[in-house]
């Protein structure tokens, strides 16, 4: 025999739960497919209707890879998406803009929503997906702000094992990455200028949060900055396919004080510009006809390798 489904909590209901958790009522802005429409029909986009939805606009078109990647780092933000990883940014000491659920998932999050004083936008499940695009089954989205980067020397400072990763446009394999480097102790996470962004909604899901517990930052100008690495005291290795690198075991073998592994991007790998730069060209060596490993794959085989 089938459980009736719940029926939805009324806007009076979620008004008396919340003020019962201590969360303000005057924080919460309801809204509905009536709503946005009538935010599209004043001319306007979503951020409009009195001012009661301002701040709405950082949810918008969240599938739109494209203008998301341009949009979030542009404008200072980022999202985290589901209760866990929500938690996990609050841990990290992350402030928040806004958060924006539906009203069964409000009080999964009531302990940290308490605590700040930014809007909560609150909408029935056709809304909240008409805003964003996608249907959210994960609890929550939040807003961020997007934190200051630390400039490599200060990242790298203390550091005996760090990781680049070069041109790796796929926010799945940069999150997974960053989830491997986290557990397997990896000190420091540089970013290249075209590589992913590590904060974008997708790339932090896969990481379980973890981009916000391994230290990373961008490094620009690059391949050139491989300099400043080695003039740190860093063997800087490139994982490759290249004719006449060395194994992994082998690398391990040396055992350096300082270790600078990077790995290329999923098509075309290391750079030619890169590889010139390179104290050391590695490989792991494949068996069954494989040729490769995929590159967050290969960056955790390495991590263990090196530990």
């Amino acid at each position: 025999m089938n459980t009736p489904a719940k029926a939805p909590l009324t806007r009076q209901q979620v008004i008396a739960r919340s003020a019962e958790l201590g969360i303000a009522v005057e924080r919460l802005r309801f809204f509905d497919e009536a709503d946005l429409a009538a935010g599209k029909a004043g001319g306007g986009s979503s951020d409009g209707l009195d001012g009661r939805l301002e701040g709405m606009r950082d949810y918008t078109q969240l599938t739109d890879v494209a203008l998301r990647s341009v949009r979030e780092p542009a404008e200072g933000l980022f999202i985290a998406e589901s209760s866990k990883i929500i938690r996990r940014v609050h841990a990290a000491g992350r402030s928040p803009r806004s958060f924006l659920t539906s009203p069964k998932w409000l009080f999964d999050l009531a302990d940290i929503i308490s605590e700040s004083d930014v809007p909560i936008f609150i909408g029935t499940d056709a809304a909240v997906e008409t805003l964003t695009g996608f249907h959210l089954h994960r609890g929550a989205l939040a807003a961020m702000g997007r934190p200051a980067l630390a400039p490599v020397a200060t990242l790298v400072e203390d550091a005996r094992r760090i990781v680049v990763i070069e041109d790796i446009v796929d926010h799945t394999n940069v999150g997974a990455l960053i989830r491997s480097a986290a557990a397997i102790g990896v000190d420091a996470v540089l970013v290249t200028p075209r590589c992913a962004d590590p904060l974008y909604r997708r790339a932090i899901r896969v990481s379980m949060g973890t981009v916000f517990q391994v230290p990373w930052t961008r490094i620009d100008p690059w391949p050139e900055s491989t300099g400043t690495l080695q003039d740190a005291g860093f063997v800087v290795a490139g994982m490759t396919l290249g004719d006449g690198a060395i194994t992994l075991d082998q690398l391990v073998a040396e055992d350096h004080e300082k270790l600078a592994l990077v790995f290329g991007s999923e098509g075309d790998g290391l750079t030619r510009a890169t590889e010139q730069r390179l104290d050391r060209r590695v490989t792991i060596p494949m068996m069954g006809g494989v040729d490769s490993l995929n590159v967050a794959a290969a960056a955790a085989v390495a991590f263990y390798a090196t530990r």
